[in-house]
Order: structure tokens, then C-alpha cells, then sequence
């Protein structure tokens, strides 16, 4: 049971009721994550649209959610990890060994997502303040200064809803119960 409403595009407030309409439309059904971020008109604001901007990094789609699916597990956002995975297997074609990894919060089976991933730990770990050695093992694996700070806008998304996740303890939609995470 959510601790927070969980809207539909009829019972949110008005200023939402457009955003959630058009989200249901898209994919068919309408994640219980944005209804939950609806309580707050500028927390769905929020949201998508660092998600539209996060959409343009010069991270690809399975890097982004290499980032993701680190934030979304070592903030416990059991909401996310499952949403996560079911978009990395399913839309960016991750390997099942590299989604099963990020889960397990494991050595990623890539060396170059690997990386990734451990900056990105070391990014949430510090609050930013990386250590050289982790800064210089991202730049190894080929990533770029711009790269490095797309991560920390992966981040800041992944905290708006693993955040708002954990406070609403929002339940699974039916479309996820398949990817469904406890923690590791």
C-alpha cells in the first residue's frame, strides 16, 4: 500500500492531469511513478523534464541506464530497479549478464560499463568528490569530461524518483511485477 496517492490523470491535480493523460497514452499505461509525483505538480514537472534533458547526454541509451540501475540500487528504490531493468532488457538491449550484475550490484561483464558503473557509484558514494583514481579509470574507459557530469544529471534524476519512490513506497505496476527487485 503506497503512503502516497497514487493518481490516474482524472483524481491528480489539475496541473498534471494533461502530463499523466499524455504519458498513459504513450506507453500504454500509466507508470504508478508519475502518479505518485503528481502530488506535487512541480515534482512530475521536475521529472520529466530532466528526463527529456538526460534523454540528450551523449550517453548512450544503455549507458544511461548503466547509471540508472546503479543509482536505483544503492538507493534501495526497489520501484526503479524493476522500471530499469524492464527498459534495459527490453528497449536498450542490455545483456542479461550486465543487467543481472547491476542488480546483484556485481562487476559488470564489460569493461567500459563497468567503469561507468563504478564512477557512478563513487559519484553517489561522495556526493561528487571522486577520488583522481576513480575520475581517471572513467577517462580510461574512453568517457569524456562532458560525460562525467552527464552522470551526475543521470544522478540527480535517478533521485527524484528513487527518493520520492522510498517516501511514497509506491507499489509495482502490473507491467513490472516480471523485473521486480528486493534489493541485493
Amino acid at each position: 500500500m503506497a503512503r502516497l496517492p497514487v493518481h490516474t490523470a482524472q483524481s491528480a491535480p489539475e496541473p498534471t492531469r494533461d502530463a499523466l493523460a499524455a504519458a498513459e497514452k504513450a506507453s500504454g499505461y500509466l507508470s504508478n511513478l508519475l502518479g505518485v509525483l503528481a502530488n506535487a505538480p512541480v515534482a512530475l514537472e521536475a521529472y520529466q523534464t530532466l528526463s527529456q534533458i538526460n534523454a540528450r547526454a551523449g550517453l548512450t541509451l544503455q549507458e544511461r541506464e548503466v547509471v540508472q540501475l546503479v543509482a536505483g540500487t544503492r538507493h534501495g528504490c526497489t520501484f526503479c530497479v524493476a522500471g530499469h531493468t524492464a527498459l534495459a532488457r527490453n528497449k536498450a538491449r542490455l545483456s542479461p549478464e550486465v543487467v543481472d550484475a547491476l542488480r546483484a550490484q556485481g562487476v559488470v561483464p564489460d569493461e567500459r560499463l563497468q567503469a561507468l558503473a563504478a564512477f557512478t557509484e563513487a559519484v553517489i558514494q561522495t556526493r561528487g568528490r571522486v577520488s583522481d583514481e576513480a575520475y581517471q579509470a572513467l577517462r580510461d574507459a574512453g568517457y569524456t569530461d562532458g560525460n562525467a557530469l552527464e552522470v551526475i544529471v543521470g544522478v540527480g534524476l535517478a533521485t527524484i524518483c528513487n527518493f520520492g519512490n522510498n517516501l511514497a513506497q509506491t507499489p509495482l505496476n502490473e507491467q513490472l511485477r516480471d523485473y521486480a527487485w528486493s534489493g541485493a
